[in-house]
C-alpha cells in the first residue's frame, strides 16, 4: 500500500522508492506549484516507461515536469532527465538549498525546495509540446489523478496504484 500525503487539497503519493529526503523536496514542489494555481500529480507515469516526480498543470493547459534530486549522488548516477523532455512544456530540477547548483545543465529550471515551498532560481527553456502529445499527456494526468482519488475515497474499491 501507498503512503499518502494531501499538500493543498492534492494528493502526493510517495511509493516507497523515495528517500525521505527526495519525499520532502516532492512535497515543497507541490506546495510552490500548487500556490502557483497549477493541479499536481506526482509519481506519474509516461508513455516512455520512465515515471516523473512531479508533473504539475496549468490553468491554460502548460505541462510542467520536476525532475527531484535528493543529493549530488542521486544526481550523478541518473543520467534518464533527457528522457523527460518529450512530455513537458518545461523541465525543471529541484534540489535541497545546499546542492551544488552550478552543475545543473542550463536548459532545464531549477528549484530550491524543503518540505515547506520551493523558490524558482531559474525558469527551463520552452519547448511546446504537440497537440496530440499533450492531449496524452493531459489524459494521463486526469487518470491518475481520479484513480488516486477514488483509492483515497475507498480504499477497497478494488485496485492498486
Amino acid at each position: 500500500m501507498l503512503e499518502s500525503d494531501t499538500v493543498n487539497d492534492e494528493l502526493c503519493v510517495f511509493d516507497g522508492r523515495q528517500s525521505e529526503a527526495a519525499a520532502e523536496l516532492q512535497r515543497g514542489v507541490c506546495r510552490a506549484f500548487r500556490a502557483l494555481g497549477h493541479s499536481v500529480v506526482t509519481e506519474l507515469p509516461l508513455a516512455n516507461g520512465r515515471r516523473a516526480d512531479v508533473v504539475a498543470l496549468s490553468g491554460a493547459g502548460d505541462v510542467h515536469i520536476v525532475e527531484i534530486k535528493s543529493c549530488l549522488i542521486d544526481y550523478r548516477t541518473d543520467h534518464k532527465w533527457h528522457d523527460y523532455l518529450p512530455f513537458c512544456d518545461r523541465l525543471y530540477f529541484a534540489v535541497a538549498p545546499d546542492f551544488p547548483c552550478e552543475i545543473i545543465p542550463g536548459e532545464v529550471g531549477l528549484l530550491l525546495a524543503d518540505r515547506y515551498g520551493a523558490e524558482l532560481v531559474r525558469e527551463a527553456e520552452e519547448a511546446r509540446l504537440s497537440a496530440a502529445r499533450r492531449k496524452a499527456m493531459m489524459l494521463a494526468f486526469a487518470r491518475a489523478a481520479a484513480l488516486r482519488l477514488q483509492l483515497q475515497l475507498d480504499p477497497g474499491c478494488g485496485f492498486e496504484l
